[in-house]
C-alpha cells in the first residue's frame, strides 16, 4: 500500500514539473518572440520613415533635466534593462513617465551581491569590481564589465538618487545602500548611505519566498536544490546557453554570468561537464539569485542590512489571494496570469515540512499563505527578518503627503507579481496609478535638504524620525 501511495505521489510531482516547465517555456518564448517582432517592426519603420526630429528632441530633453536627480528602475529575477530584448521594456514603458529615468541591465540570475556591485559601477562609472575575497570564494573573475564614465558620474551625497526596485531588485537596492554606508567600493572612500534619497519597492523580495521551495530549493538549508525540480531544468538550460556563447543571442539577452567564464572558448568540453555535474560555476558555489530568495537566505542577507534614518522608504506589496472560511485561496482565475496561477494556489496551501526545522523562531504557515504567485505578501511589506524594521501600513497614497525618513510605508495592492511589468495593457489604469504615484512622490513629496511646497500648503521643514 505504501509503495502504491509513493508511486502516485511521484507521478503527481512529475506531472506538476512537466506542466510548470511547459508553461514557463511557452511564456519565455512568447516574451522573446514579442521582443524580436517589435524590434523588426521598429527597424522597418525607421528605414521607411526616416526623420531628423529625434536629435533635436534629445537635446531639448537633456537641457530640461539637468537639475533632476535620476530615478533608477531596478529589475527583478529573469529581468532585463534598457538595450536588451530589442525595444521591449521590462517596466512596461513606465520609464517614459519622467524626464530622467535610468533602467540598468543587471544579471537576470546573478546574486544580490553581484548585482549590487554592478549597479554601483553602472551609475558611477568604471570597471565592475566584485571584490577580491568574494570573487575567490565564489570562483569567478574579480572584474567584470567596464561602464566607462557611468550614467551618473556626479553621484554623491549632494547628488543623491531615487531607486525603484521590482521583486529581487528591491533587495539589490538595499544591499547597494549598505555597501555605500560601509564604504565597500575600493577607490571610493567618500560613499555613505545618503547617496540614496529614496527607495521604492514594487513586490519587493525582502524576506524570501516559499515559492523557492516549490521550484526546487531544499527547505532544510535554503541553499541547495532537489535532484529533480524546475530549477534543475533551469540550471541546465542556463549553463548550455552560456557555454554555447552565441554572441548575437547573448547581446539580445544575458543571464549575467560572464564573469564565471563558462564559454566553450575558455573552458572547452571539460568545463561544460564540470558545470553540469556541479563542480564549478555559479550553481556550484551558490553565487546566484535563488539562494538569496529563500527565507533562510534572505534572513542571512538582512542581518547585515539597515534601514537608514535619512532615507525615505515606500513599499507596494501585492497579493492575488483571499480568505474564505478560514482558508487562503486564489482570488479568481481571470485576474491571475496563467504562468502564476498554479503557484498562487500552491503557495496559498504551503506547509513547511514537519521533519524540518522552521526557517526562524515563531514561524507560522498561515502567515505566509497570502501571495502574488511569486512572493508572499508578508515578505513584501517591509524587512521583518531577523529583526523587524520600522513600518507603517497605509491604505491610500494620500496619507503620504509628508513622509518621515527611516520608516517603511507600505500599501497592499490587489495584483499578481507581473501585473506592473512587461505588459502595460494587462494592468490597465492601475498601471498608470501606481507609477504616477511613484514618480510624483519622488519629484514632489520626497526631499532631504530643501522642502518643496505642495499644492495648497505652506513651506515647512521635514520632520525628523521618531
Amino acid at each position: 500500500m505504501m509503495m502504491i501511495k509513493l508511486w502516485m505521489v511521484t507521478c503527481l510531482q512529475l506531472a506538476e514539473l512537466f506542466v510548470s516547465s511547459v508553461v514557463h517555456l511557452i511564456y519565455g518564448f512568447y516574451i522573446f518572440s514579442t521582443a524580436v517582432a517589435g524590434d523588426v517592426s521598429q527597424k522597418l519603420s525607421d528605414y521607411l520613415f526616416k526623420s531628423n526630429v529625434g536629435g533635436e528632441e534629445t537635446d531639448q530633453s537633456q537641457s530640461n533635466v539637468e537639475g533632476l536627480p535620476p530615478i533608477v528602475l531596478v529589475h527583478g529575477i529573469f529581468g532585463f534593462g534598457k538595450g536588451r530584448l530589442g525595444g521591449l521594456s521590462y517596466f512596461g514603458g513606465a520609464e517614459k513617465k519622467d524626464e530622467r529615468v535610468l533602467v540598468p541591465d543587471l544579471g537576470s540570475l546573478t546574486s544580490i551581491y553581484d548585482r549590487a556591485r554592478e549597479l554601483f559601477y553602472y551609475l558611477k562609472g568604471g570597471r565592475v569590481d566584485f571584490g577580491e575575497e568574494h570573487s575567490e570564494a565564489c570562483g569567478h573573475s574579480r572584474f567584470g564589465r567596464d561602464y566607462g564614465k557611468g550614467q551618473y558620474p556626479e553621484w554623491d551625497e549632494d547628488h543623491p538618487i531615487h531607486f525603484v526596485g521590482h521583486s529581487a531588485g528591491a533587495q539589490v537596492i538595499r544591499l547597494l545602500q549598505q555597501m555605500l554606508a560601509d564604504k565597500a567600493f575600493e577607490g571610493f572612500e567618500e560613499t555613505n548611505e545618503n547617496w540614496v534619497l529614496s527607495v521604492t519597492s514594487l513586490s519587493g523580495a525582502f524576506n524570501g519566498t516559499t515559492r523557492t521551495y516549490l521550484d526546487g530549493m531544499r527547505t532544510d538549508d535554503g541553499i541547495s536544490m532537489k535532484p529533480i525540480c524546475l530549477l534543475q531544468i533551469c540550471r541546465i538550460g542556463v549553463i548550455m546557453y552560456d557555454w554555447l556563447d552565441i554572441s548575437w543571442l547573448k547581446n539580445y539577452y544575458n543571464f549575467g554570468f560572464d564573469h564565471f567564464n563558462i564559454s566553450w572558448k575558455r573552458t572547452g568540453v571539460r568545463g561544460l561537464v564540470d558545470c553540469l555535474v556541479g563542480n564549478s560555476g555559479p550553481f556550484a558555489t551558490g553565487d546566484w539569485i535563488l539562494p538569496d530568495l529563500t527565507i533562510q537566505g534572505s534572513t542571512s542577507l538582512n542581518s547585515n542590512l539597515q534601514t537608514f534614518p535619512s532615507t525615505y522608504y515606500f513599499s507596494y506589496a501585492t497579493k492575488r489571494t483571499r480568505r474564505i472560511m478560514g482558508m487562503t485561496v486564489p482570488s479568481g482565475v481571470l485576474g491571475i496570469h496563467p504562468m502564476l496561477f498554479l503557484r498562487v494556489f500552491q503557495m496559498s496551501q504551503w506547509r513547511f515540512p514537519q521533519d524540518v526545522s522552521p526557517p526562524y523562531k515563531g514561524y507560522r504557515d498561515e502567515e505566509w499563505q497570502e501571495n502574488d504567485g511569486a512572493m508572499n505578501t508578508i515578505s513584501m511589506t517591509h524587512p521583518r527578518l531577523p529583526v523587524e524594521h520600522p513600518s507603517r501600513f497605509i491604505r491610500s497614497d494620500s496619507e503620504c503627503q509628508t513622509l518621515q525618513p527611516g520608516i517603511w510605508y507600505y500599501k497592499i495592492v490587489e495584483a499578481d507579481h507581473i501585473t506592473f511589468i512587461v505588459n502595460r495593457e494587462r494592468a490597465g489604469v492601475q498601471f498608470d496609478l501606481i507609477y504616477d504615484s511613484i514618480f510624483q512622490r519622488c519629484r514632489k513629496h520626497v526631499f532631504r535638504k530643501i522642502p518643496q511646497t505642495l499644492p495648497n500648503q505652506s513651506p515647512r521643514a521635514p520632520r525628523s524620525p521618531r
